[in-house]
C-alpha cells in the first residue's frame, strides 16, 4: 500500500470549498471511475485498488488516499492530477 496525503489553505467560506470539492470529485469521478459520498464535512471516495478521503474545514482541504499495489506503479501521475485538480479548485 501507498498513501498521498495533501493538505492545502483554502481561503474560501465552507460552502464555497465544499462546492469547490464536488466540482473536483465530479471530475475525478468521470476521469478515474471513482464513487464517492458525504459524510458531514468529509467526502469518502473508493474504486478498486483506492481508497480514501478529503476533508473540509474553514481554513484547510486535506486529502488522505491509499493506493493498493497495482496503483503503486502510477502513484507520480496520480499525485500530479490531484495537485492539477487542487491548483484548479483550491488555488493558494
Amino acid at each position: 500500500m501507498s498513501d498521498i496525503i495533501i493538505r492545502r489553505q483554502h481561503g474560501k467560506s465552507l460552502a464555497e470549498a465544499r462546492a469547490a470539492a464536488e466540482h473536483m470529485a465530479g471530475e475525478l469521478g468521470e476521469e478515474f471511475d471513482l464513487d464517492y459520498a458525504w459524510d458531514g464535512d468529509r467526502m469518502r471516495f473508493k474504486r478498486p485498488g483506492v481508497a480514501g478521503e478529503l476533508s473540509l474545514n474553514e481554513r484547510e482541504v486535506a486529502l488522505n488516499i491509499r493506493l493498493g499495489l497495482l496503483l503503486f506503479a502510477v502513484k507520480p501521475a496520480i499525485e500530479r492530477a490531484i495537485h492539477r485538480y487542487f491548483d484548479e479548485n483550491f488555488p493558494g
